[in-house]
This record gives structure tokens, C-alpha cells and sequence, in this order.
């Protein structure tokens, strides 16, 4: 459970997951524009969208959860164009993008 008004950021550009803390931290402050240790967290899904990275702050040193799914893949909230490199999303959001959708590619795989 997240914490009541808990800030999540979500960055629409794919990210290479082998990128560690420190990266990733300035991703969140060049490309997203937000200040890694202000204690929001954020969300990073990889090129390959079955794997994603939160991180967050946590009073004296960064936080990572690294899920990577099996059969079922990331769903990136689509953005429009508009809305640059970061979506701020609520946990409800964070959870289901969190669960993933079923991949069309293990379907297939599993009607052979």
C-alpha cells in the first residue's frame, strides 16, 4: 500500500534496463524534469516491455523494484503527443500497469 498522496511518474520513452540507480536518477532529472530524492516514485518500462523499474528515495538512499513478466507484457498508457517524456499517473494506474496484460505473442506460442 502506498502512501496517501504519494507522487508516480511515469516516463513514456523505453528505457534500457540494465541502467543502475545512479542512471537512471539523472534520467529522472533530465529527461522527466523532477527531482529524484524528493520521495515520488518512478516508473521506468524497458524497450522489451516485459521488464520495468520503480524507483524512489527513501531518506538516505534510493529504493528499486524490478518485475519482469513472463507471459504478459507492460501497457504503457498511450499520451497523445503531448505530454512529453513523464505521465503522472495514481497507484490505481501503477498497480494495473504493474500486473500487465497478457502478451498476443504467448498465445500464440501455446496454441502450437
Amino acid at each position: 500500500m502506498l502512501p496517501a498522496g504519494v507522487r508516480i511518474f511515469l516516463c513514456t520513452e523505453p528505457q534500457d534496463m540494465r541502467r543502475s540507480f545512479d542512471t537512471l536518477a539523472l534520467v529522472t532529472q533530465q529527461l522527466m524534469g523532477e527531482d529524484p530524492q524528493s520521495g515520488a516514485l518512478f516508473v521506468f518500462v524497458g524497450k522489451r516491455p516485459t521488464r520495468a523499474k520503480v524507483i524512489w528515495w527513501d531518506r538516505n538512499g534510493y529504493c528499486l523494484l524490478y518485475k519482469r513478466l513472463h507471459r504478459a507484457v507492460f501497457r504503457v498508457p498511450e499520451t497523445g503527443g503531448g505530454s512529453g517524456p513523464a505521465l503522472r499517473i495514481d497507484a490505481a494506474a501503477l498497480a494495473q500497469l504493474l500486473v500487465g496484460v497478457e502478451s498476443t505473442r504467448s498465445k500464440r506460442k501455446s496454441l502450437n
